[in-house]
């Protein structure tokens, strides 16, 4: 069964950074895709970044482009998610995601709190 344990969230003031991590466990992930979604209170659970676990493809939404950078640790299973130049609407509910290539997110993490201060 694959598992998904997101660390690394916390209070951080505007403009300063966090790295977030995500252990993946349970399966090869040859064929996946790794993902980062973020849930503010009162809002639908949005997508971050993700990235092709295989060759290392990177792919991000508007809001964070040449903010934040996905990566993956092939030896170690783990993606990460830096965060630089944070916002106070960076705050939210942080979560790791997997799916097989041309499927849907099946796979999702607890989340983890991240609270940008103004």
């Amino acid at each position: 069964q694959v598992q998904l344990v997101e660390s690394g969230g916390g209070l951080v003031q505007a403009g300063g950074s966090l790295r977030l991590s995500c252990a993946a466990s349970g399966r090869t992930f040859t064929s996946y895709i790794m993902g980062w979604f973020r849930q503010a209170p009162g809002k639908d659970r949005e997508f971050v970044a993700a990235i092709t676990w295989s060759d290392g493809n990177t792919y991000y939404a508007d809001s964070v482009k040449g903010r934040f950078t996905i990566s993956r640790d092939i030896a170690k299973n783990m993606v990460y998610l830096q965060m630089n130049s944070l916002k106070p609407e960076d705050t939210a509910v942080y979560y790791c995601a997997a799916r097989v290539m041309y499927g849907n997110y099946k796979y999702w993490g607890q989340g983890t709190q991240v609270t940008v201060s103004s």
